[in-house]
């Protein structure tokens, strides 16, 4: 059954008549959720059942931001809160090793919190090596400031989140960790010269390109290709995600609605998949905005679709007998023990 190679939000906690038409004319590839959407477990439920059935596809994908810490979109008093990425390292002292199991039990739980509501993509691990003085945009959503860290941590993130039956997507490709600005507001441009890039922001990237998923950044690296941001650079993708990093999985957009993006929707979403990128992100649920970009988006074919089918196919049902009240238990006592 095809479908448009687009990711659309909603705008509140049902899914309105005006929105299922748009859904049911466009059929887009998935749904996002933000804390909007979201009230309490049975809402929750009962959303990402509508719009399957309004897709037709019992395996659409329903995605969240669900990290820990500030991004966080299900929390109290229905679901637990989550350590931000950075947590980890630091309430373990630096011990890499203890701070990724601690990463992967976390990630566990995260996903059977999504499973039961029937959400199986996340929107992490953050694979972002923030330097100092950078825009706290990603902050503490990274796990470190060293890449080989991050790259561990992250892997035992991504793993856990895959245990438990859902799919992690690693952002923001190929780095958003040296921005100066915040890429929702504007454009951030690094100079840094591409040797020193493959060492720290590209690396964690590169250890992690065996994973399915993986987001753009909107970010201009001038010193290979000044003429625009990683979403809409053919450069970037071909040469660096694609070449350098090695990422043959599926390339979603950062939400086209940031404002570092320049143009109108259509023009938008035209350039990022000139570029390379494999599918559209549209986060805010504008239905104007929508229309706009999905009157510009491919129906969902050749490669890109074979990196969909193979992403799904990583869906699994969760991998062992998991038991959410003890692991929880030890994620509170670990944390607790570390501090």
């Amino acid at each position: 059954m095809s479908c448009k190679a687009l990711i659309i939000g909603c705008s509140g906690t049902e899914i309105t008549p005006d929105e299922a038409r748009f859904i049911k004319k466009t059929r887009p590839w998935g749904l996002i959720l933000f804390r909007r959407n979201i009230a309490d477990r049975d809402q929750l439920t009962a959303l990402t059942a509508a719009f399957r059935q309004l897709v037709g596809r019992v395996d659409a994908p329903v995605l969240i931001d669900q990290e820990g810490g500030r991004v966080q979109r299900m929390g109290p008093p229905h679901w637990r809160k989550y350590p931000a990425a950075a947590k980890f390292l630091e309430l373990w002292k630096g011990d890499v090793q203890e701070a990724a199991s601690l990463a992967r039990i976390a990630s566990r739980l995260i996903a059977h919190d999504l499973t039961e509501c029937g959400i199986n993509i996340d929107c992490m691990p953050v694979l972002d090596c923030p330097i100092p003085g950078s825009n706290d945009a990603i902050g503490d959503r990274a796990y470190a400031h060293d890449p080989v860290a991050i790259a561990e941590i992250g892997r035992a993130a991504a793993e856990g989140m895959l245990d438990g039956g859902v799919l992690p997507i690693i952002k923001h490709m190929p780095g958003h960790g040296r921005a100066m600005v915040d890429s929702h507001y504007a454009l951030p441009v690094v100079k840094d010269p591409r040797d020193l890039l493959e060492k720290t922001d590209f690396y964690p990237f590169k250890r992690l390109n065996d994973l399915p998923i993986a987001m753009t950044g909107h970010i201009v690296f001038s010193a290979i290709d000044p003429s625009g941001p990683a979403t809409t650079s053919p450069v970037i993708i071909r040469d660096v995600i694609r070449g350098w990093i090695a990422f043959d999985g599926l390339l979603l957009s950062d939400d086209v609605s940031m404002k570092a993006l320049s143009g109108s929707f259509a023009e938008r979403t035209e350039a990022l998949f000139a570029a390379g990128c494999d599918i559209a992100l549209h986060c805010n649920g504008i239905m104007e905005e929508a229309e706009a970009v999905a009157s510009a988006a491919p129906v969902l074919a050749g490669r890109a679709l074979e990196r969909a089918e193979r992403a799904l196919s990583r869906l699994k049902l969760p991998r062992s007998v998991f038991d959410p009240v003890e692991a929880a238990k030890i994620l509170e006592a670990k944390l607790a023990l570390a501090d």
